[in-house]
């Protein structure tokens, strides 16, 4: 009858150290294609935004005679019922300009109106810049120069 005194429980130090440096290797290979992807969500997120902008614009338009001059007027209302200086035709996140890393600036013009999402944190959050008008086209930059109506027309 044999005993073994010593009988081996577990995972040596080597083998756990082993398994987690392999975890690492894959961790590091799996981290560049995840920034990537999140950053492809906020410019789609960013799309989808003034997509929206366009559409209050119009409701805006029906509504009060004119385009909104401001984010804010296409927001929600300070107090009471949806009125010219908060129609309430978005959210209040995107009436303050900023939604899902990109930040949105809303200008008057003397036809109508145009509009810029840049990225918070260009190369984070975003690698494009947009720029958009009443005339309804997305252009883009891929560069953090703000997009312009001379810039591709995206489609």
């Amino acid at each position: 009858m044999t005993t073994d005194r010593n009988p081996r429980r577990g995972f040596s130090l080597i083998e756990l150290l082993i398994v987690i440096a392999i975890i690492l290797i894959i961790a590091a290979m799996a981290m560049p294609r995840l920034g990537k992807a999140r950053m492809q969500a906020f410019e789609t997120g960013a799309l989808r935004a003034i997509t929206t902008i366009h559409t209050a614009q119009t409701q805006y338009y029906s509504q009060f005679g004119r385009y909104a001059t401001t984010l804010a007027e296409l927001g929600p209302p300070a107090s009471g019922p949806a009125n010219q200086n908060g129609a309430d035709l978005i959210s209040g996140d995107l009436a303050a300009g900023e939604k899902s890393g990109y930040k949105f600036i809303l200008q008057a013009t003397p036809t109508g109106y145009t509009l810029n999402g840049n990225p918070v944190a260009f190369g984070n959050t975003g690698s494009r810049t947009f720029y958009s008008d009443q005339s309804l086209t997305i252009r883009h930059n891929y560069s953090n120069e703000p997009a312009t109506a001379q810039s591709p027309e995206i489609k």
